[in-house]
């Protein structure tokens, strides 16, 4: 053993040995920790080696318990996690002490990347103390970093409030006792009360090879990480920094573009500059506001197959939109992921035509926080001339009163006011969640309600209202919900999104989950049953679907394979076109049942498998989906996904097929560097699209793109040059960060 490790292994054992205390608890039972202060001339040296005296006079949080596999027990890998601060900065020390340091798993290198597959480190903070919004923060042995906001009107799968990245920095070291970190969070980053007794506070480690999840506080299954009542205290924290809270971000953007699809063979050459200004009005509320501003950096979206009736949803992925997007959210966009969504602001509507291609924004102002018990979100944007089109003028105004522990009373008003020809249309809304999670001592609970109506199209008249209700019981073993929805036949909101109008929606689901820690390799399975029951608004049947989990099994190593059986009524209200010279006659009734089997490996193996296959009949005739995703990790910081999906219908009407293709190689170089490739085709627009992307973040705050898009269109006339050049971009982006 070098004297390094020999000298490293003493120090750590030492450090370790300092916090043998048992855990603090405050007078309701929480776990609580103290943060201690540098003495001057003290700093700590960045590098990941928890080394310097003061590690060793923080005492540490440590006896996290497993929430999984075995609930309720021990760690079986302790863990340690000690906090000190000066004025200006938060440090954060991590020991992860590990039995089998050569066990340890970190494929993943890029910032705010999944973390899946790897080891980890996770903590969440409650700066206000109110047990209902946060910060969420996570680290894994490669050094990968990710951050996002946390809020209690998100939905636990919503990934928007990753978005958001703060400025600060890790360095991760390796060694024989396991992995350890340091952590350095500036003060002016996080957005807290300077007089607040204490923080919340919260840590979750992750074991990968075991399977194992293990937290501070919130060990049971129905609780975790990301439930901010069930938070640990951090006290100490006093006389320090948040600065003056204005920030400047300046970037320079160059592009070169090209459209030989629509007749522009020419290279357009442009440069522009553009501003983001950040202003803390208070530390609770925040403003923004943008000039020119462009989103070349952002990830494109996934080609996509319709089989359906309905619009395709394709996710929000601009960071100013996403940033703060939780202080918008409207509840009816909780209970139903599937394709009948129903969002009264939907941010896409701004600065992206129907056809999904840029448009300018000019402008925008945005206002987040909290004034007293309100949360409060507002957003003007506008946009500028665009192929004849004068631009629009958007403002978005979200108002949330907050009631009890974990309750509260909301409304939305949104408008979109043409700046050329044309009347503004608007939406208004109100909603309201009633939730606990003390139900019977430690059940969740939640009622959700909500009414909107929408200002009627040229044309048009009544019938422009939407409401429903969600009641949902999430816990462990069981989970149950009822869920309605009333759309009207004329509902539709200019700066939102519905997929389908004229209709009422029952959803009642129940699920059951059966847990063993005796069995040598089933950890659970999982049953359940979901309806799907839709009238038109005379309460005649449109949609009956009854989705069967025969059973849903999970192993100890987190491998997954699950069973469904799906019988389904549809009546068509008129044609559906499903696919080109494919009608399906409107007035019809079909009856008919599909089955899909399902079979997933698990995330931390070198390659992993996500393969499924549903058959049976389909309207007229029949269907075989077959869909694979293939995620290859040769060695750290590379990443090879690939996906493919392939749809055989056979109607009585005509057959057809489908295909998506998407291939996506990831070379992560450090958590500051990395190059992102996506190349995909389908084949209804038959498109075939490559995007690479280049980010190297110089430091915190600064960050250099280039993008590369190209596209090009398969032309089945043109049987000797078939593939041809649509369009292709390239930009360049530099984006600084001034703090004061």
């Amino acid at each position: 053993m070098s004297f390094f490790r020999t000298f490293l292994i003493s120090f750590l054992v030492g450090v370790a040995g300092t916090g043998a205390a048992a855990a603090q608890l405050d007078p309701n039972g929480r776990r609580t920790m103290t943060a201690i202060a540098l003495e001057s001339g003290e700093r700590i040296e960045l590098d990941g080696i928890l080394d310097e005296e003061i590690w060793k006079r923080a005492e540490p949080a440590t006896d996290f318990i497993q929430q999984e596999p075995i609930n309720g027990r021990p760690a079986t890998e302790r863990t340690e996690v000690r906090i000190v601060y000066t004025p200006d900065r938060l440090y954060i020390g991590v020991l992860c002490f590990d039995s089998d340091p050569d066990g340890v798993l970190g494929f993943v290198k890029r910032r705010d990347e999944f973390l899946g597959s790897d080891d980890r480190f996770l903590w969440v903070l409650d700066p206000f103390l109110e047990e209902r919004a946060g910060y969420r923060f996570g680290i894994s042995p490669a050094g990968a970093m990710i951050d996002s906001l946390l809020s209690n009107s998100q939905d636990g799968d919503d990934n928007s409030g990753r978005q958001w990245d703060g400025i600060w920095t890790a360095r991760v070291r390796r060694s024989d006792i396991g992995w350890q970190a340091e952590i350095e969070m500036p003060f002016q980053t996080l957005n807290f009360d300077p007089t607040a007794p204490a923080w919340g506070i919260n840590f979750q480690r992750t074991v990968r090879r075991k399977s194992e999840e293990s937290l501070w506080m919130g060990h049971a299954r129905n609780q975790g990480l990301e439930r901010m009542t069930n938070t640990g205290r951090l006290e100490g924290i006093e006389g320090v920094n948040q600065g003056k809270g204005l920030e400047f971000k300046p970037y320079l953007l160059g592009t070169a573009f090209s459209s030989p699809g629509t007749g522009q063979d020419k290279t357009v050459l442009k440069g522009d500059p553009g501003l983001d200004v950040f202003y803390n009005l208070t530390p609770q509320l925040r403003a923004n506001f943008t000039l020119n501003t462009d989103f070349a950096q952002t990830e494109v979206d996934d080609q996509q197959v319709n089989l359906t009736r309905f619009s395709l949803f394709f996710e929000e992925k601009r960071e100013f939109f996403l940033e703060g997007s939780g202080f918008f959210d409207f509840i009816s966009n909780v209970g139903f992921e599937d394709e009948l969504r129903v969002f009264p602001f939907f941010s896409r509507r701004i600065g992206l035509s129907d056809e999904r291609e840029p448009q300018p924004i000019e402008f925008g102002t945005r206002l987040t926080g909290q004034v007293g018990a309100q949360d409060i979100g507002f957003l003007h944007v506008r946009t500028g001339e665009h192929e004849g089109d004068a631009g629009d003028d958007f403002t978005v105004a979200r108002l949330k009163r907050r009631i009890f522990d974990q309750s509260y009373v909301g409304g939305l008003v949104t408008r979109r006011g043409p700046r050329g020809i044309g009347d503004a249309r608007y939406t208004m809304g109100l909603d309201a969640l009633i939730a606990t999670s003390t139900l019977f001592g430690s059940q969740n609970l939640e009622w959700r309600m909500w009414m909107l109506g929408a200002s009627n199209r040229e044309g048009e008249s009544g019938d422009r209202m939407a409401y429903g209700m969600d009641w949902d019981f999430p816990n462990d073993p069981w989970e149950v919900s009822f869920s309605f929805r009333g759309v009207g036949r004329n509902f539709d909101p200019d700066v939102g999104f519905v997929a389908r109008t004229g209709y009422r929606r029952y959803s009642p689901r129940v699920e059951y989950s059966f847990r063993t820690e005796t069995h040598p390799w089933i950890r659970s399975i999982g049953f359940g049953t979901d309806l799907d029951w839709q009238t038109d608004q005379e309460n005649s049947l449109l949609t009956r679907k009854l989705e069967f989990t025969v059973f849903d099994l999970q192993t100890h190593a987190e491998d997954e394979i699950s069973v469904q059986v799906t019988p389904t009524y549809e009546r068509l209200e008129e044609n559906f076109p499903i696919s080109e010279g494919v009608v399906l006659p409107g007035g019809t009734e079909y009856r008919f049942t599909s089955y899909r089997v399902e079979a997933e490996t698990a995330e931390r193996r070198l390659v992993g498998v996500n393969a499924g296959y549903e058959f049976g009949n389909f309207f007229s005739g029949t269907r075989q989906e077959y869909s694979v995703e293939l995620a290859v990790r040769p060695r750290a910081g590379v990443i090879i996904n690939t996906e493919i999906e392939w749809n055989r219908v056979h109607l009585a009407e005509g057959k057809f097929q489908t295909r998506v293709y998407r291939f996506a190689p990831e070379w992560q170089f450090s958590p500051w560097v990395s190059v992102v490739n996506i190349l995909q085709f389908d084949s209804e627009s038959r498109v075939l699209g490559w995007q690479g992307r280049f980010r190297w973040i110089l430091q915190p705050g600064n960050d250099l793109y280039f993008v590369y898009t190209h596209n090009w269109r398969d032309d089945l006339d043109l049987l000797d040059r078939r593939f041809q050049t649509d369009s292709r971009r390239a930009a360049t982006k530099f984006i600084y960060t001034y703090r004061f």
